[in-house]
C-alpha cells in the first residue's frame, strides 16, 4: 500500500450529501475483486447520460459516451483533481471496497467531508487513502472558495494532522493513531502480518516439531 503522509492537490468539490456508495461505484461493475479497473466508472451515472455496461476485461472504453457536462467531474477546471470535499455521511450505503478503490484509481487520495459512514471510513485507511472530517462549517467555507477560484487546492498534512489553505490558515483534524501509523508507513493488514514474519516461520517450526503429523498430511 503507498504510504501518505502530506498531499497538496487540486480541490473537486461534491457538493451532495449522503452520497451512498452505490453512487460512487455502481453495482453492475462489482464483479471483479481485483481493486483495479474501477476508475473508469467512478460516479457513473452522473459522470454519463447512458447506462453503463461493464466490459470483459478491466474498465471500459467510455470514450464514445455522452457525458453529462453539468457533472463537476467533467468540467476542465477539475481536471487532476486528488482531493475530493464532499458533504455529511460520504459514503453511505453498502459495505462495498470497490468504493475506495474507484476513487484511489481515479486519483483522489483525500477525501473531506462533515461525516461518513464508517464502513466506507474504515475501508479508505485499508487502501491508502485518507477521509477528513472537519466542521460543516469549515466545509461550507471551503466549498465557496473551491468554487470561486479556479484551481484551488489544499495540504493535507497527515503528521501534523491538519488541513492548510493557500492563505496557510489551517484546520486540525482527527485521526485513529494506529491508523495514522499505517498510513504513514504504507501498512495495510498484509503489511502488518508481513512485520511479523520472523514470528510466523518461528512458531511453524515450533509446530513441526510438536505436531509433525500434521505437516505430513499437508505435505502429502
Amino acid at each position: 500500500m503507498q504510504a501518505y503522509n502530506t498531499q497538496t492537490g487540486i480541490v473537486c468539490p461534491l457538493d451532495r450529501a449522503n452520497v451512498d456508495t452505490d453512487q460512487i461505484i455502481p453495482k453492475q461493475f462489482l464483479k471483479s475483486i481485483k481493486r483495479t479497473g474501477f476508475g473508469v466508472n467512478l460516479f457513473d451515472e452522473w459522470r454519463y447520460l447512458d447506462e453503463g455496461v461493464p466490459s470483459l476485461g478491466d474498465g471500459q472504453d467510455n470514450s464514445a459516451r455522452p457525458i453529462n457536462p453539468d457533472f463537476v467531474l467533467n468540467q476542465p477546471r477539475y481536471d487532476g483533481a486528488t482531493i475530493l470535499l464532499a458533504r455529511r455521511n460520504f459514503g453511505c450505503g453498502s459495505s462495498r471496497e470497490h468504493a475506495p478503490w474507484a476513487l484511489s484509481e481515479y486519483g483522489f487520495r483525500t477525501v473531506i467531508a462533515p461525516s461518513f459512514a464508517d464502513i466506507f471510513y474504515n475501508n479508505c485507511f485499508k487502501n491508502g487513502m485518507l477521509p477528513i472530517v472537519l466542521d460543516e462549517e469549515i466545509v461550507d467555507k471551503l466549498m465557496k472558495a473551491v468554487t470561486a477560484n479556479e484551481g484551488y487546492q489544499l495540504t493535507a498534512d497527515l503528521e501534523r494532522q491538519v488541513v492548510i489553505m493557500p492563505t496557510g490558515e489551517e484546520y486540525a483534524f482527527e485521526v485513529d493513531e494506529f491508523r495514522k501509523h499505517c498510513l504513514l508507513n504504507g501498512l495495510d493488514d498484509i503489511g502488518l502480518t508481513l512485520q511479523k514474519t520472523d514470528d510466523i516461520k518461528e512458531y511453524e517450526q515450533q509446530m513441526m516439531q510438536k505436531t509433525p503429523w500434521i505437516f505430513n498430511q499437508v505435505r502429502a
